[in-house]
C-alpha cells in the first residue's frame, strides 16, 4: 500500500508540472488576449487632399486595411470635414465592416467637405475587439473660395503688317452678381505665333470700357518678352483687376493692344477668375483721373515743356468708406539723362514721384530696379533683358502702384497733381511717362463713384 500510495502521488505530482508548463510556457497567445497570428494593418499612414472649395466636395481618396484571424467587427469613424465609405457611394462618419468581411483587404475611400476657406485636419479611427491599439489614418486638406473662371480673348492675334491689327476690341458676358464676390483676378497669356514671336520687348495693356463715359480705363499693363511668350508662367501675367469691379460685370466690351510692329506679334489669350468670399465692402465706384495710356509715345513728355494737364479737381461722395489711387507708370525713351550713372530717360533712369494732394506731397513713386535678371520669363535670348529698367522689365507686369487715403475722405473736394521728379532733356532724344490713374471709392450702401474735373 505505501508503494501503490507513493506512485499515485508521484503521478499527482507529474500531472500538476504538465499543467503549469502548458499555463506558463510556449503557449501562443499574446498579453492582450489576442493570438500572434491576429493582425490589423493599414495602407497609409496619412492622407492629404487637393484644395477643395468651400461648400464643395473633393474627388475620393481611398486606402486598404487588412486583417488576418479576426473574429471581431471592425469599426472606423472619421472626425472633423471627412467622410468614409467602403462603396464609394454612400458616405458618413461612421461604418461597420461585419466579422464576415473582417479578414482580407477592404478599401476605405475618403471624402473632404470643407465648409469654410481654411486649413482643416481629421483622423480615421480603425478598432477591432481583436486587437489591443488602434489604428489612425491622418487626414488633412484646404477649403479654397469657389472660382468662376471667364475666358475671353483667346490666341487672339495681335501684329503690325501681314493683314493683322495692333488692337482687338471684343465684348463678352461676364459675372453677373458681385454680392459675395471678393477678388477678381485677370491672367494675360501671350503665345508665338507660327514663325515666332516679336523679337522686341514692346509695351501692351488691356482696357475696359466705361459704359458711362465711353473712355477705355487701362485695367493693367505689361511690357513683351524679347523673342518669346510667356509660358513659363502656367497662367501667364497676373492682375489683380478688383478695382474695376463695378465695370466687370454682365456684358463687358474690352480691348487688348501690343505695340508691335511686324507681322509675327503675339496671339493673347484673357481669362478672369471671380473669387468668391466676404468683399471688403459691398460697392465700388472707379474714376479716370490720367488716362495718357495709349502707347509708349502717347505718354508724358519728360524733361520739356508740354501740354498734358497732370492737374485734377476730384469730389469724394459722402458715403464713401475708403478712397485710394490706382496708377500705372512706366518710362520709355534713350535721352541722356546726364545723371552720373550715365542711364538714360525715361526707361532707364530711377526717378521718384511725388503725388501731391492740396498742394502737398502725400504719396510718392519709386521707379526703381525690379529686380529683371531674377523674372522667372527668362527665356528671353538674345534679348537685353537682364539689366534694370525704371520700374518695369521685359516680359513682366508693370507694377500697380496703390496710394491709400489715411481717411475715407467721404463728402470731401480735393486738388491732385502729379509731379515729376525735375530733370531737363538737353537733347533732341525723346522721354516719356505713358501713366494712367484712377480714383476708388468704396462703401457699404449704393455709392455714386467720384467726380474728377479736368
Amino acid at each position: 500500500m505505501k508503494t501503490l500510495k507513493t506512485a499515485f502521488n508521484l503521478l499527482s505530482l507529474l500531472t500538476l508540472c504538465f499543467i503549469i508548463i502548458n499555463c506558463s510556457g510556449d503557449d501562443d497567445t499574446a498579453g492582450d488576449g489576442t493570438t500572434d497570428s491576429v493582425t490589423l494593418t493599414t495602407s497609409v499612414s496619412q492622407l492629404n487632399f487637393s484644395d477643395t472649395a468651400a461648400n464643395e466636395t473633393s474627388q475620393d481618396r481611398s486606402f486598404s486595411i487588412t486583417g488576418s484571424s479576426l473574429v471581431s467587427q471592425i469599426d472606423l469613424s472619421a472626425t472633423g470635414n471627412f467622410e468614409i465609405s467602403s462603396d464609394a457611394v454612400n458616405f458618413s462618419s461612421n461604418l461597420s465592416i461585419v466579422p464576415n468581411d473582417v479578414n482580407g483587404s477592404n478599401t476605405i475611400y475618403v471624402k473632404f467637405l470643407p465648409d469654410a476657406i481654411s486649413a482643416f485636419q481629421g483622423v480615421v479611427t480603425i478598432q477591432s475587439a481583436d486587437v489591443s491599439t488602434d489604428l489612425q489614418v491622418a487626414l488633412s486638406g484646404n477649403g479654397v473660395p469657389v472660382i468662376h473662371n471667364y475666358q475671353t480673348f483667346n490666341r487672339e492675334r495681335v501684329a503690325f503688317g501681314g493683314g493683322f491689327s495692333q488692337t482687338s476690341v471684343q465684348s463678352y458676358n461676364l459675372h453677373n452678381d458681385l454680392t459675395n464676390i471678393e477678388t477678381i483676378k485677370m491672367y494675360v497669356k501671350l503665345t508665338c505665333p507660327t514663325g515666332g514671336c516679336d523679337e522686341w520687348d514692346v509695351y501692351a495693356n488691356v482696357k475696359v470700357t466705361d459704359v458711362a463715359s465711353g473712355e477705355r480705363y487701362e485695367l493693367a499693363r505689361f511690357i513683351t518678352p524679347y523673342w518669346n511668350d510667356n509660358s513659363q508662367l502656367a497662367r501667364g501675367f497676373e492682375f489683380d483687376v478688383t478695382d474695376f469691379k463695378s465695370l466687370l460685370n454682365g456684358n463687358v466690351e474690352l480691348r487688348i493692344r501690343t505695340e508691335c510692329w511686324n507681322a509675327r506679334g503675339y496671339e493673347v489669350s484673357v481669362d478672369f477668375d471671380y473669387i468668391e468670399g466676404t468683399p471688403d465692402y459691398a460697392y465700388y465706384g472707379i474714376t479716370r483721373v490720367l488716362n495718357y495710356d495709349n502707347g509708349s509715345a502717347a505718354g508724358v513728355p519728360y524733361g520739356v515743356a508740354h501740354t498734358k494737364d497732370l492737374t485734377r479737381s476730384i469730389s469724394v461722395p459722402a458715403n464713401a468708406q475708403s478712397t485710394h489711387l490706382r496708377t500705372i507708370i512706366s518710362g520709355w525713351g534713350q535721352a541722356a539723362s546726364g545723371d552720373a550713372d550715365g542711364r538714360t530717360c525715361a526707361e532707364w533712369c530711377f526717378r521718384t514721384h511725388d503725388v501731391l494732394i492740396n498742394g502737398a506731397n502725400m504719396f510718392q513713386h519709386d521707379l526703381a530696379p525690379l529686380g529683371c535678371a531674377s523674372n522667372p520669363v527668362n527665356n528671353q535670348a538674345p534679348g537685353n533683358w537682364m539689366p534694370d529698367r525704371a520700374g518695369w522689365c521685359p516680359g513682366m507686369e508693370v507694377p500697380t502702384r496703390i496710394d491709400d487715403f489715411t481717411s475715407s475722405m467721404a463728402g470731401t473736394t480735393f486738388t491732385f497733381e502729379y509731379d515729376f521728379e525735375d530733370w531737363t532733356n538737353t537733347t533732341t532724344d525723346e522721354s516719356f511717362y505713358p501713366i494712367s490713374s484712377f480714383v476708388v471709392v468704396k462703401s457699404d450702401t449704393p455709392i455714386t463713384r467720384a467726380t474728377v474735373i479736368d
